[in-house]
């Protein structure tokens, strides 16, 4: 039985306290990088999306641009793997498009730490196992991202996320916290294997029979 961990108070406070000091501490991070988002690639700086959090509820989720706003001839959007900047690559290789996502957990839609939001399309998609993940609060980084981030299947990944659910405790969350700085440093599996954008969710297991 998934113990509500995600929910506790404590936690709760201790995403809030710490994600508005490193708002704080990182504020002369955040205006250069809007400087040079907005220099390099224009408007807009942040990127925003839907995306599915505690029990499946949606929210909205804010991370720095990476991608170029193009369009093809016909008005269509060109490949996501077509629309990645120089600087966007950057900011993805050390996961600094991120930080926006601080504000997330000071507002209560994220915690430092859980599986990560994925689009609320996927919703339906999900088996009765996959969809556990959502009985706690997404994170900024979860055990999924330091086991393997993009290098990993779907199926590999919504694993970690339900052993998540089921094994949550203050010494796992430090663990994948202070892992997810050694990752950021390695910047390591940023893409999946084929170098391209991690494919789409097709569904689970139990809805493709």
């Amino acid at each position: 039985m998934a113990r509500e961990f995600n929910c506790l108070p404590m936690k709760r406070l201790f995403d809030a306290f710490f994600s508005g000091v490193f708002l704080l501490l990182l504020s002369p991070l955040f205006l250069i990088l809007i400087f040079l988002i907005f220099l390099c690639d224009g408007a807009p700086v942040f990127f925003s999306q839907v995306r599915a959090g505690l029990h499946g509820e949606a929210f909205t989720i804010y991370k720095f641009r990476t991608m170029a706003v193009q369009k093809n001839h016909c008005g269509q959007s060109l490949p996501a793997s077509d629309r990645i900047t120089c600087l966007g690559y950057f900011l993805r290789k050390t996961s600094l498009d991120e930080l926006p996502q601080l504000w997330n957990v000071l507002k209560g839609d994220l915690s430092l730490v859980g599986p990560r939001p994925l689009i609320i399309e996927y919703l339906p998609l999900y088996s009765k196992e996959q969809a556990r993940r959502h009985l706690v609060r997404p994170g900024i980084t979860g055990l999924a991202q330091v086991r393997g981030r993009n290098g990993l299947s779907w199926e590999e990944r919504f694993l970690l996320d339900v052993w998540y659910v089921d094994h949550q405790s203050w010494r796992l969350d430090i663990k994948v916290l202070l892992l997810t700085v050694k990752k950021v440093f390695c910047a390591d599996n940023i893409a999946p294997p084929d170098g391209g954008i991690m494919p789409k969710f097709k569904g689970g297991r139990e809805d493709n029979n």
